[in-house]
């Protein structure tokens, strides 16, 4: 028999990653650490979470997630572009400072025009 599909939970101050059962609707709960206890944030099922000692890596993360940026599958089977250094983060950042685009779209762009 198969599995329940699987979906990622993170712990930013933690630096955890957590692959759990999707929540259904009717027990739709929130998730908590393990660690510290606090509340998961769900990041979607194509998440593949930064190593726990790649800083820069879950600043990133941060910066996408409190944007409302997640990981869910696309129809190509990918979230699509995401960046991945701070570097692209402050470019984006910046662009959408200039072109008043909303952070979460211009996020997401791989090329920026």
């Amino acid at each position: 028999m198969f599995g329940h599909a699987r979906t990622s939970y993170v712990c930013l101050p933690c630096r955890a990653s957590y692959k759990q059962a999707y929540p259904a609707a009717s027990n739709d709960h929130e998730r908590r650490c393990s660690r510290c206890a606090g509340p998961l944030i769900h990041v979607g099922s194509a998440f593949a979470p930064p190593p726990k000692r790649d800083s820069e890596g879950w600043r990133v993360l941060s910066v996408l997630l409190n944007a409302g940026i997640r990981f869910h599958k696309s129809c190509c089977g990918g979230p699509g572009y995401r960046p991945r250094t701070l570097r692209e983060v402050k470019e984006r950042l910046a662009y959408a400072e200039t072109t008043g685009e909303p952070i979460a779209t211009v996020l997401v762009r791989r090329v920026l025009h």
